[in-house]
């Protein structure tokens, strides 16, 4: 999904602050940031991917109202990493505790705090390095849990801290763990 990156280090170092007006002032634009603070402009998806990930978000808007025991965001959300990163994974959820210590500015804006859990579903713009790469950036900076779904080959790399990568071939669904529990998801929507 990456269209682009823009440097602006040698002219300005943009402040979370600065960050924040670019995007709203653009709000036609998907901007994320690297930790280098390098701007990465990011493509729209297209419609299969974008249908995918709706019916995949509505899955887990429905466990959380049941389970109500966190928040849930789309991809249009950015999240500001312990690495100085803001990153928008498309699907992101977070325990209701942890989000209920941020104070009320702190969630309005783009929330400083890595998700407990993050999915990724590549788009036919997306590279697999880069993806795994942002993949193991979110694991780094505190997410427990995190699917990499590739629909053209139908498979799942899931990251967890402190373990390797672990590669699913054609899984008929996918399990939350601990980290989402009673969450199943039905990969037959995603296939």
């Amino acid at each position: 999904m990456i269209l682009s990156t823009l440097d602006l280090n040698p002219v300005i170092d943009l402040t979370d602050e600065q960050f924040y007006q670019l995007c709203q002032a653009n709000p036609e634009v998907k901007f994320e940031r690297n930790a280098n603070g390098t701007l990465v402009i990011m493509s729209p998806t297209g419609g299969e991917t974008g249908n995918r990930n709706f019916e995949i978000g509505a899955d887990f808007a429905i466990w959380n109202r049941q389970t109500q025991l966190g928040i849930c965001f789309d991809s249009s959300t950015g999240f500001r990493l312990p690495n100085g990163a803001q990153r928008s994974p498309d699907i992101a959820w977070i325990k209701q505790s942890r989000w209920q210590a941020l104070t009320p500015a702190q969630r309005e804006r783009f929330p400083p705090i890595a998700p407990d859990f993050v999915l990724e579903l590549l788009s036919p713009s997306d590279t697999l390095p880069a993806s795994q790469t942002k993949m193991q950036e979110y694991i780094n900076n505190g997410v427990q849990l995190g699917w990499l779904i590739e629909r053209k080959t139908r498979t799942v790399q899931i990251y967890r801290p402190g373990k390797p990568v672990e590669t699913l071939n054609n899984p008929s669904q996918l399990s939350g763990e601990a980290i989402l529990p009673g969450f199943t998801l039905d990969m037959s929507l995603v296939w």
